[in-house]
């Protein structure tokens, strides 16, 4: 069991490494670790159980008892020589969905960490209300999880068939039940299904190795007592999310009689503030942190922890229901491809050496069987990717052919690999439906505008968000006083702090038309990207994150019907004094980042408007500054702010 092994791992340092050798040794086919899976017992009987509560948008889970495996077999691998597929239909509207299912162990593997068993899972998150039907597919063959062939039935499994019904949801608030799936639906921004509200983001990007967490089975750090490499700060461990134990309520999941505390907290911790998104890496690695992967060892490619992955399960779930966006980050630069590792030599850790083959088709189709249900996320094809635009075309594909749910597929790359990346992937023939950029905090404005407006040019609008701020030892900077921090960071000879943060990357990139922001804290900082397991130290930086989003929620911005115009407040070069988000004639958006008083060219509107005041610091409603109206037909002022001139101020002008 799971639980003995960590306990291991824990007394004897040599063992991961030990594990690490012998994976490496092994052939392609991954096979097995040392110790042999235990003997076969029964298969299952072919029954179907549905699970979860039956309800629209909600996780519906199939389980069906099927063929006995464990986790580590070979002949057959159960994620590799199987392949379960359940096809959901909807007779009334006609809708279906065909889900891949995984090999789940014994149904309960999260609390027993069982490696073995006869079940056999897929989930429906069901779009709409009434009878739902079900059709088991259960063939077996080599690599006919990830191979275009027919394979052979498995009986009694394959052709189990059946019905249930589904009630409409009863969830409000921020619930992403309450909404139903997150959509790219052709503009720069995401639409919720089922409310038909659109999305912006906004939260953490740090710590990468969020799943790094002492409380996952099989989980363990390779980089203790391991020098720093150059541009790092190296983990001392593992996470247990302390900080946040206390942000936990009674109610809340766990597993294993009360693991779980710490990261349920830190996700309800990180709801409470207003934020509505987090990232993670799933596959490091080779990397940075060298501390998450989905597999029973770092590198043995072809056997999944189907405990890890329902721990995993979990904590997604609760995130789901607390409102908060996934941000899958399927790999990093270190691991992406084969090439030489500057820091660490040859990377054998990475998935095909690039390409989409077996090894990476499986990793994709695990990570889609098993979390694809949940209603808000985006797959990430790597961090800093440096695959080719053809690798990356092949992964995306592969994607979006695979998941049920047609998720945002996005791309992540260096500040100074965007020109050469990015203009490969535009286009209405393009899988990706956005960018995650990485930027100096001082130009997230110009490169969110220039992406936004390149993709709209190419006939495919992407959806862009600021992912990552630069410089990399800095970041955002903790709060003043965070353990003795004075709050300041350095770029150059340049010092900003948290509230230049709010103005130029928060409010820069929503103003130039893009989907919001992830903040990423520097290594050079407390609580940094490889070590942070308190995001209290940005606490003030959330409280900015949700009075921008409130602005726009709460006041009835119809921001993804508009388009930045900058150059309405004089300023056709987008530099960072004033900008300007409008829908001509209906409602513009002035952002003055330094204060003071503004222009606004209404030559082509006509009719008076209301001018309203709205404070980036302290949120609330509108105010009134020196003018509440301005007449159409020209160049008009837009007066002072109520009070402190020399602050950012937004200004809401419309009829």
């Amino acid at each position: 069991m799971k639980n003995s092994e960590s306990i291991q791992r824990e007394r004897c340092g040599f063992l991961p490494g030990l594990v690490a050798i012998l994976y490496l040794a092994m052939p392609w086919t991954g096979a097995s670790s040392p110790a042999a899976p235990s003997s076969r017992q029964p298969d299952g009987d072919g029954s179907v159980r549905i699970t979860g509560e039956l309800k629209q948008w909600h996780k519906v889970t199939l389980t069906l008892d099927g063929p006995y495996a464990h986790e580590q077999d070979n002949d057959p691998n159960p994620f590799l020589d199987y392949r379960m597929t359940v096809v959901f239909r909807h007779p009334g509207s006609g809708l279906v969905y065909e889900v891949p299912g995984y090999f789940a162990a014994d149904g309960n593997a999260a609390n027993t960490s069982a490696e073995s068993g006869t079940k056999w899972r897929a989930h429906l998150s069901p779009d709409l209300p009434g009878r739902w039907n079900y059709e088991v597919r259960f063939v077996r063959g080599p690599r006919v999880a990830v191979e275009s062939i027919p394979g052979t039935p498995v009986a009694p499994y394959h052709g189990r068939t059946g019905s249930f019904e589904v009630a409409p949801t009863d969830k409000t608030g921020r619930d992403f039940r309450a909404k139903g799936r997150l959509q790219y639906v052709g503009k720069h921004h995401l639409q919720f299904a089922g409310s038909k509200e659109f999305f912006l983001k906004a939260g953490a990007d740090a710590p990468e190795n969020l799943l790094a967490y002492a409380d996952f089975d099989g989980t363990w750090s390779q980089k203790v007592g391991r020098a720093p490499r150059p541009g790092e700060a190296t983990p001392k461990g593992l996470k247990t999310w302390a900080p946040h134990v206390r942000d936990w309520r009674p109610g809340d999941p766990t597993w294993k009689d009360g693991k779980g505390k710490g990261l349920i907290g830190a996700l309800n911790y990180l709801a409470g503030k207003g934020c509505n998104v987090f990232s993670f890496l799933t596959y490091n690695v080779g990397g940075d942190g060298n501390d998450v992967w989905p597999f029973v060892a770092p590198e043995d490619k072809f056997h999944y922890d189907c405990s890890k992955l329902d721990q995993w399960q979990i904590v997604f779930d609760h995130a789901t229901s607390l409102g908060l966006y996934l941000h899958f980050k399927l790999e990093e630069q270190e691991n992406d491809d084969n090439r030489l590792n500057k820091h660490e030599g040859p990377v054998p850790a990475a998935l095909d050496g690039g390409d989409t083959g077996v090894e990476r088709k499986l990793y994709l189709r695990e990570l889609i069987a098993r979390f694809a249900h949940e209603l808000a996320l985006n797959w990430n094809l790597g961090e800093e990717n440096t695959l080719s635009a053809e690798q990356q075309r092949a992964m995306a594909q592969y994607i979006r052919d695979t998941d049920p749910y047609d998720h945002h597929i996005v791309v992540h790359t260096f500040p100074d690999w965007q020109d050469r990346v990015y203009p490969k992937l535009l286009g209405d023939q393009s899988v990706l439906t956005g960018a995650s950029l990485q930027n100096s905090w001082r130009v997230a404005h110009q490169r969110t505008l220039k992406w936004v407006q390149e993709s709209e040019r190419a006939g495919k609008p992407w959806v862009v968000a600021n992912d990552e701020q630069n410089p990399a030892g800095m970041g955002v900077p903790p709060d003043p006083g965070y353990q003795g921090h004075d709050g300041w960071a350095l770029e150059g000879k340049r010092r900003y702090n948290l509230h230049d943060i709010r103005k130029y990357c928060l409010w820069g990139n929503l103003m130039a038309g893009g989907a919001g922001v992830e903040y990423y804290f520097g290594y050079k900082l407390p609580q940094n990207d490889l070590v942070c397991q308190d995001w209290r130290s940005r606490d003030r930086s959330w409280d900015y994150a949700r009075i921008a989003l409130e602005f726009f929620q709460r006041h009835g911005v119809p921001f993804w019907e508009m388009h930045n115009a900058d150059e309405l407040v004089g300023n056709p070069k987008h530099a960072n004094g004033r900008w300007c988000l409008a829908a001509p004639g209906r409602v513009y958006v002035v952002y003055l980042p330094e204060g003071g008083e503004a222009t606004l060219d209404l030559s082509d509107a006509r009719g008076r408007f209301r001018v309203r005041w709205y404070d980036p610091r302290q949120g609330g409603g509108l105010q009134d500054g020196s003018l509440r109206f301005v007449e159409g037909g020209g160049v008009v002022n837009l007066g002072r702010p109520p009070s402190a001139p020399d602050q950012d101020w937004a200004v809401l002008i419309r009829p």
